[in-house]
């Protein structure tokens, strides 16, 4: 029995665990307590992230969909050369815009797997790679590019006195505003020293149990709360007033735009107290440090992009980035996150760039190709028709919005590869399963929470911290299973494609090693990675410039607080009053629902690992219990959920920290997901493409006596 140290891959947190290895395998897996970033922390998934490796569900083998429908295994070789053939059949026939990737949550925890399928793409010519990245919460970085980043990067949360937290519950999600790195202990430790903590949720989360305000909202309405709160700001004179004249541009177009927005007429549709509203704007601002961040769920309400527009707005107004001669909280190890330099940065573009879809005059964007539209981009016919799509790690047709028409799509499709360590909902329909190595069966860096920059406030690493691990174990004796990046670079070689990196081509003879290309995909690292593999328990690598540089006199560059699309967009807004409070008058059945995360589980991922399948069986949906009695719903009774898109059935659980009005509810479970009931044609973001995947309306009622299909 050996004991190393590891790095969990289950989600984007990748703490740091100690692994139990006995006979080749790992039996058992713990928080690290010498990891200075995480400090023995793991949540149940981590713990358990090793069964992944050893599930009876697990692929061992690529395999070949037959003609009668059903699966049958084939060598790798086999598989991946006939898929290079059908492929460039593919692009023959209609060329490079026909076969698109997309990359799912998984698929961004190896670099190594990143590089070759971006370099295979480039080398097919393909403009069309999609990632989740514009499912979840693609308002950040188009907001970004629309507001402009500071250089220097936000205040830290360490010594923060206020902190604003929009829809995110990070000590279940562990993403948003506390580092989530033990998120509760680092807010334990905040709380102690003075933080005040406000949360704007629907429901009273796990973290706003732990506020000192809690504006338990109605859904969708983040957007006139946060104006209503700037608009306090502004009328009261709270603002960073120096700050604002020296680095912004833009503060009296907005200041005018959110003043209709006052406390009490946003209170009345919101379902909060005007004095609320007041109280939370005081004391964000009063901070005096401090940040404001968003979380999923307001993401994919209507309004995404300028809610989160106005999360950055509400920051620069209050002057929450790091100014001149003030400690850099970490400019980065393997990349580098911030210039250092307190300024705004160039601009860049948000929209209206790189590749144009054929559907909803959608375009590229700072967050990627919009991917609700992929599904259109297969089933339309004509010029551009997508006949071939790549998914690496990822579940479309438990995740993409309108789950009727990505089955379509799925279906309709010429040639579907799948990458996946299991036989997923999408990978049932696929014409090739490839089986990848899986975790620890691979060296990892933790690479990823560098590399979540875009929305510049505290979601990366709130330290210069970084870790490397090696593989720890071999997959299973008799398997054939190949890492990411093998498979692309075996795809490039069967199809006679040169392949590079950055425009550093690979030798296609002779493979590289997965280490070897980590060294090349952070070949230009502050800390070189062989001084990091020094540090088995990852560390702290000190800067040795931590302090902010004062801009250029003459730098032409500000913040822009009145981007032309947000601005109209508010001021559009303004005649919508209680919309959203209106869509229960009068219909006990008729809700809102919002998305949510489970602590058990990540997204579409380990519902069958026992461990946490003994803690959550099934996807609840969770009800206050005042409407739950007046549906004559009982807790444990099946419901059924229907929009204008579709319907699903789950079970219902009686929840008091969810308001009247809401039904609550996880999105990407099998069999009955939310993403049946999303409409992608009609309701949607026009700049991220996004459609209304919270604060959706719904009826809920009681199921009928029919057996139950598809219980969330």
């Amino acid at each position: 029995m050996t004991e190393v140290t590891a790095i969990c891959r289950f989600c984007h947190a990748t703490c740091g665990l100690v692994a139990t290895l006995e006979d080749g395998r790992i039996t058992r897996l713990i928080g690290d307590l010498e990891n200075p970033m995480y400090r023995g922390y793991s949540c149940v998934k981590g713990r358990n992230y090793h069964a992944f490796h050893d599930s009876p569900q697990r692929l061992l083998h690529p395999l070949r969909r037959a003609a009668d429908g059903s699966f049958e295994p084939v060598s790798a070789d086999l598989a991946l050369s006939e898929v290079a053939a059908r492929t460039q059949a593919i692009l023959d026939r209609h060329g490079p815009r026909s076969v698109a990737m997309y990359g799912g949550t998984f698929s961004h925890f190896c670099p190594a797997g990143v590089m070759l399928r971006e370099a295979w793409m480039d080398a097919i010519g393909s403009p069309m790679r999609f990632s989740n990245a514009t499912i979840d919460q693609p308002g950040k970085p188009i907001s970004m590019a629309l507001h402009g980043k500071w250089g220097a990067g936000p205040q830290d949360f360490g010594d923060a006195d206020v902190c604003l937290l929009v829809g995110a519950n990070p000590l279940v999600s562990m993403w948003g505003g506390i580092p989530s790195f033990n998120p509760a202990q680092r807010l334990h430790e905040a709380r102690k020293r003075g933080l005040k903590l406000i949360v704007i949720d629907p429901r009273r989360t796990e973290t706003a149990r732990k506020a000192d305000l809690h504006l338990q909202c109605l859904p969708g309405q983040d957007v006139p709360l946060l104006a209503a709160m700037l608009q306090v700001i502004f009328a009261e004179g709270l603002q960073d007033r120096d700050f604002v004249a020296a680095e912004t541009a833009g503060a009296a177009e907005l200041a005018a735009a959110v003043a209709p927005f006052t406390p009490e007429r946003v209170a009345a549709q919101a379902g909060v107290a005007a004095e609320d509203i007041r109280t939370a704007a005081r004391m964000f601002a009063r901070g005096p440090r401090g940040n404001a961040t968003s979380g999923t769920g307001p993401s994919m309400a209507p309004h995404g992009v300028l809610m989160d527009y106005l999360v950055l707005a509400l920051n620069t107004v209050c002057g929450r980035w790091v100014k001149a001669g003030e400690r850099v909280p970490n400019r980065g190890v393997l990349f580098r996150q911030f210039s250092g330099v307190a300024r705004a940065e160039k601009p860049r573009a948000a929209t209206g760039f790189g590749e144009a879809l054929r559907v909803r005059g959608l375009t590229d964007t700072a967050a990627g190709l919009p991917t609700a539209a992929l599904a259109d981009e297969i089933l339309t016919p004509g010029e551009g028709q997508v006949k071939a799509l790549f998914v690496v790690g990822g579940n479309p047709l438990l995740s993409w919005p309108n789950q009727a028409k990505t089955r379509r799509a799925l279906e309709a499709l010429e040639l579907l590869v799948v990458v996946d360590p299991a036989l997923s909902a999408t990978a049932r329909h696929a014409h090739y399963v490839i089986a990848p190595r899986f975790g620890f069966e691979s060296p990892a860096i933790t690479f990823g929470n560098e590399g979540i920059t875009v929305y510049g406030l505290s979601i990366g690493f709130p330290e210069p911290y970084a870790q490397y691990q090696p593989t720890l174990i071999e997959p299973p004796a008799g398997s054939e299973v190949l890492e990411d990046w093998r498979i692309f670079y075996e795809l490039g070689r069967h199809m006679g494609l040169p392949l590079a990196f950055r425009g550093q081509p690979f030798d296609m003879q002779t493979p590289p090693t997965t280490d070897a290309l980590l060294e090349q995909f952070v070949a230009r690292s502050r800390v070189p990675l062989a001084e990091i593999k020094q540090h088995p328990h990852g560390a702290v690598f000190p800067d040795p410039k931590p302090l902010a540089e004062p801009k250029a006199s003459d730098w032409p560059h500000r913040l822009q607080l009145a981007a032309p699309a947000m601005i109209a967009e508010l001021g559009a807004m303004v005649g919508e009053g209680a919309a959203a409070s209106a869509v229960a008058a009068g219909d006990p059945s008729r809700l809102l629902l919002v998305s949510r995360r489970e602590h058990a589980r990540y997204n579409s991922v380990a519902h069958d690992l026992p461990a946490l399948k003994k803690r959550l069986a099934h996807n609840p949906a969770h009800l206050n219990p005042a409407d739950a009695a007046r549906l004559g719903i009982i807790d444990g009774a099946v419901v059924e959920i229907e929009s204008g898109a579709g319907c699903i059935r789950a079970i219902a659980h009686l929840a008091p920290d969810v308001r009247e009005g809401v039904v609550s509810i996880a999105h990407g479970f099998e069999p009955a997901s939310t993403a049946a009931l999303v409409d992608d044609e009609h309701d949607y973001e026009p700049l991220s493409g996004l459609p209304r995947m919270s604060a959706v309306p719904v009826v809920v009622r009681a199921a009928t006596a029919e057996p139950a299909r598809g219980l969330a």
